[in-house]
């Protein structure tokens, strides 16, 4: 059984910094993405089909994927706190650019490539914050810091979205709208700029790694399989990151569905302004879920155990999508969002704190890169499987009935009892 403080603050913590760096920077994500979102899927001349929507989604999320098996090169031989800092710096700037060529109406290649780089540098910068996380708080505290960092993050991202599409309506009154998706962009910039000042106030050693934990291997690809070796060694860490990139999926799923069914079938496809405020609604009720799921998690891993609430969580939300595949009404999608984000958060709060808790420093940045590209993996499949089952109307029984039979095929094969628990490292 796991004990977890429930408050993870104490005298000389560090905690407060990381907090605000990430926060700060998750915050100007949420505002960022809903410019995107109002640029490229809800702008009246553009109407989105799933393939459209999944490929905004793996524009997204394909920089990681490429810029991952480096990530732990760089995050276990250079200073974290200055990786952070630098990389919130240059995010500022890569926006800058974006803003122009948004103001412009541009929508090729150079806007693409931009958006790739800033959401590649992004996850840089969330791994380096989780694989330092340790290194402020005690081990007992995990649980609760992770709470704290994730979800406090994840809601950020939430009220960020809330802000620039509430910025956004406002400055429509006065300019044009892809001149006001530039200043909503620019807004972003702020918010990374603040967030490289917050990382610039912790020491540069203070999140890692020690001059003696540095690493001196090449390569990046190396590094990635080293992760994965070293994984090989604490199987449940690895399976809890696997849950976790399948989780990631389905909940990348349902995100696409309810997108076209705000955009196209829930609300007239000739208003998309009303689309994205009631999508952005349905954000907003997930981000309470994820609130939530955080909060509850600390209380129910001290009751049943880190391995055990993972399973349970996993595959809650399945009879709610069950319900939604055969009755699709908008306050059906509302509920099946609240509760897909709260036990899809408490999946990873907890799995975090499981890995963080197994892989010692010299090697955490290494295996967190693996963990970021495996998840990143599997929400790309997520949305290319959605793209691939729904229609433009968003209507689809098949798509949730799929996710939930991967969830619960998970829950009991994957995280069986008689493998997902604390086994001795293999040598």
């Amino acid at each position: 059984m796991v004990h977890t403080k429930l408050w993870p603050f104490h005298r000389n913590t560090r905690l407060p910094e990381i907090l605000g760096a990430r926060w700060s920077g998750q915050i100007g994500d949420g505002i960022f993405q809903s410019a995107l979102a109002s640029f490229v899927l809800f702008s009246p001349e553009r109407q989105p089909s799933a393939v459209s929507a999944a490929t905004a989604f793996t524009v997204v999320l394909l920089p990681y994927s490429l810029i991952g098996p480096y990530a732990g090169i760089f995050l276990d031989r250079f200073s974290r706190q200055r990786t952070v800092a630098i990389a919130n710096a240059i995010r500022a700037f890569v926006l800058l650019a974006i803003a122009l060529l948004v103001s412009s109406s541009q929508t090729g290649v150079w806007l693409t490539f931009l958006v790739l780089i800033a959401f590649g540098i992004n996850r840089l910068i969330l791994a380096g914050l989780s694989a330092g996380l340790p290194l402020v708080v005690h081990q007992d505290e995990l649980i609760s810091a992770n709470a704290l960092a994730v979800t406090g993050g994840s809601i950020g991202v939430v009220i960020g979205g809330g802000i620039g599409i509430g910025l956004k309506k406002v400055f429509d009154f006065h300019h044009a709208t892809d001149f006001s998706d530039a200043l909503v962009v620019l807004l972003a910039a702020l918010c990374y700029i603040s967030s490289s000042a917050v990382a610039s106030r912790l020491g540069k050693s203070d999140i890692g790694p020690a001059e003696h934990e540095i690493t001196k291997d090449r390569g990046g690809w190396r590094e990635l399989r080293e992760g994965f070796v070293i994984l090989r060694r604490h199987p449940d860490a690895l399976r809890g990151i696997l849950t976790t990139a399948v989780q990631r999926g389905g909940l990348t799923a349902f995100t696409l569905m309810g997108l076209l069914l705000e955009r196209n079938t829930f609300n007239p496809p000739t208003k998309p302004d009303a689309g994205l405020a009631r999508f952005a609604f349905v954000l907003g009720v997930a981000g309470v879920g994820i609130g939530i799921g955080s909060f509850i998690t600390p209380f129910f891993v001290n009751y049943f155990g880190r391995h055990r609430w993972i399973r349970i969580m996993l595959a809650a939300p399945t009879p709610l999508a069950l319900i939604f595949a055969f009755y699709p009404r908008e306050w059906v999608l509302i509920t099946v969002a609240f509760f897909v984000g709260l036990c899809g958060q408490a999946v990873k709060v907890t799995n975090d704190a499981l890995v963080q808790s197994q892989i010692s420093d010299e090697f955490r940045g290494r295996v967190f890169a693996f963990y970021d590209i495996t998840t990143n993996a599997g929400i790309v499949s997520g949305a290319i499987i959605a793209a691939l089952i729904l229609p433009t109307s968003g209507k689809s029984v098949l798509l949730p009935l799929l996710v939930s039979v991967i969830y619960v095929t998970t829950s009991l094969g994957l995280l069986r009892n008689s493998k997902f628990f604390i086994a001795r490292p293999l040598e």
